[in-house]
């Protein structure tokens, strides 16, 4: 199973331009869509999940086309949105059995045994009962991955699912979405680099409706290799000279000092070792490569 978006482009009565000429390929697993706020990842998911038209482009499913045959996309489609709104009065099982009907999940022995079983998966089967109001904001999204698991969608997209969350719900929600079915295509799109690290075989990297990387993390990293370096310096002025001869990619206080990485193919000049390549190192060289065009 594929999904593949060809030449996208989309822009807002406002004059934003939120997609241009955008074109990927996906297939089964997770795949990561990697990039900061505003670079147009909401939107593309938007309109992969039939919720906006793009100006120009194409869209195909396994077959299906994505942008006229709209119904058919929904029938296998699971989706949660950044936010997404439920009934706060309701419990999460009487909620999750009104969207099974909503699917067309009309048997009622069928739909409790779907709820059941996603209620269990999701870890919220002990406050099945209790009204959706009172979950906390990792119970929430959990409840958001539940009811984008009915009906057993065939694609499946989550946009920035672990915003906000403490470590400890972030870990639950990531372990959750790691145990969904190899036969499906997910889509991550997140600006957390390590969502997309510890989850995705393939990510792509976008910016301004751009793509500007597209590939497996590990190949990305293996790139890079011996051509990250870094330096702790103890002084603001000491760090405006780095980054004023070399290219920088990042900075990390570290106990009240700056630990500067460049992207340098060879050893950038006293002070500066060797350290390992991180996915955080790819995602900021092509941001400050696309900024700098």
């Amino acid at each position: 199973m594929a999904l593949t978006i060809t030449n996208i482009s989309k822009v807002y009565p406002n004059g934003v331009r939120a997609l241009k000429g955008l074109s990927l390929t996906i297939g089964n697993n997770m795949f990561g869509l990697l990039g900061p706020n505003g670079a147009g990842k909401s939107s593309l998911m938007r309109t992969i999940a039939t919720l906006q038209d793009p100006d120009s482009g194409s869209i195909d499913l396994d077959g299906v086309n994505v942008l006229t045959q709209k119904d058919a996309v929904r029938k296998i489609l699971g989706y949660l949105p950044q936010e997404f709104g439920v009934y706060p009065r309701m419990s999460a099982v009487d909620m999750l059995n009104h969207l099974a009907i909503l699917k067309g999940i009309t048997a009622a022995g069928e739909r409790k045994e779907m709820v059941d079983a996603l209620l269990q998966q999701t870890n919220l089967w002990d406050v099945r009962k209790k009204a959706l109001s009172t979950y906390s904001g990792g119970m929430k999204q959990r409840f958001g991955i539940a009811q984008a698991l009915l009906a057993n969608p065939r694609l499946i997209i989550v946009d920035e699912p672990t915003a906000g969350l403490d470590p400890a719900e972030r870990n639950r929600f990531l372990n959750l979405l790691s145990s969904i079915g190899r036969d499906v295509i997910v889509i991550l799109s997140t600006h957390i680099v390590d969502d997309v690290r510890e989850l995705c075989p393939r990510m792509a990297i976008i910016a301004s409706g751009e793509v500007l990387l597209e590939g497996s993390p590990s190949e990305a990293l293996a790139a890079l290799e011996g051509q990250i370096w870094s330096k702790v310096v103890a002084t603001d002025e000491e760090l405006r000279a780095v980054e004023a001869e070399l290219q920088v990619i990042s900075t990390h206080l570290v106990a009240g000092q700056h630990e500067i990485r460049v992207f340098a193919p060879a050893s950038p000049g006293p002070g500066f070792h060797a350290v390992p390549s991180g996915l955080e190192d790819v995602y900021f060289l092509n941001l400050s490569r696309h900024a700098a065009n």
